[in-house]
């Protein structure tokens, strides 16, 4: 039977805070990719580089420190290039000390396909509860699921009418799988997709009304040319339109917990 604990091989005894980045291509990222070689182009933006203080969940189950591409062993079927997650990171590391990345993303998905019982959903849960696991009870803390998904739901009129009472669905399980009923979600509303029903997702996405449910709008970043993807340099903006949202939305949670630094970013 696998062993689903992460081992630590980081020693630092700063307590992380982890992010889950979930949803489709776009979260897991090819920004930098050439569609018709499936190649990236290795090209890492200052944004999004390494850092030490900054570490990612491997597919096995260790933390290591995260580097693009972040979904490289996660997202396997396709190629992986930058996404918004080391933005992110980059962004809030001063704020949030010790960031820790559980990258959960696999391009081409519905939302169907991330529903309680379904593969990708119980993956994203197994990953998220070992991400705790390894350093006892206080030593690490879950503070906000990134979800960006969408676009697979965009090309008929009957996933684009079930797509808001799924996305709820998904939010009311994964706050109850993982005890956190209050867990910050941080949807982005999408920026391509099928033209036919792509603003009627987008309408459910900017029309749920949770508490603890914010949506950052990624309409109008540049796009590749395959008017779907968005481009490196928008997935660098991306990174740090969530990472504003994270800290003006939930950034007082930090203070009272004690994290980082307490100065204004």
């Amino acid at each position: 039977m696998e062993n689903t604990a992460p081992s630590n091989n980081s020693n630092s005894p700063c307590k992380k805070q982890i992010f889950i980045l979930s949803g489709q291509s776009n979260m897991a990222g090819r920004g930098g990719v050439d569609r018709r070689h499936h190649h990236w182009n290795g090209v890492v933006p200052l944004e999004c580089q390494s850092d030490p203080s900054i570490l990612r969940l491997s597919a096995n189950l260790h933390w290591e420190t995260a580097h693009e591409p972040l979904h490289a062993d996660i997202d396997t079927k396709k190629t992986c290039g930058v996404g918004p997650g080391m933005s992110f990171a980059n962004a809030v590391r001063e704020r949030v000390g010790l960031v820790a990345l559980v990258p959960c993303a696999v391009g081409g998905t519905a939302i169907k396909e991330w529903a309680r019982g379904q593969h990708l959903y119980e993956n994203m849960v197994r990953r998220a509860k070992a991400s705790m696991s390894v350093d006892g009870e206080g030593e690490s803390e879950i503070r906000a699921l990134l979800w960006f998904q969408g676009e697979s739901d965009t090309s008929t009129q009957h996933d684009a009418a079930a797509y808001q009472g799924n996305m709820e669905k998904l939010i009311q399980n994964v706050r109850q799988d993982l005890c956190l009923p209050d867990l910050p979600i941080i949807q982005v509303a999408l920026a391509s997709g099928d033209k036919k029903y792509l603003e009627k997702v987008r309408e459910a996405q900017l029309s749920i009304n949770i508490p603890n449910v914010v949506c950052v709008d990624a309409k109008g970043l540049q796009l590749q040319d395959d008017n779907l993807h968005l481009t490196t340099e928008a997935q660098v903006q991306l990174g740090s339109m969530l990472a504003e949202s994270f800290l003006s939305n939930f950034g007082t949670t930090l203070q009272s917990d004690g994290v980082g630094s307490h100065s204004s970013a």
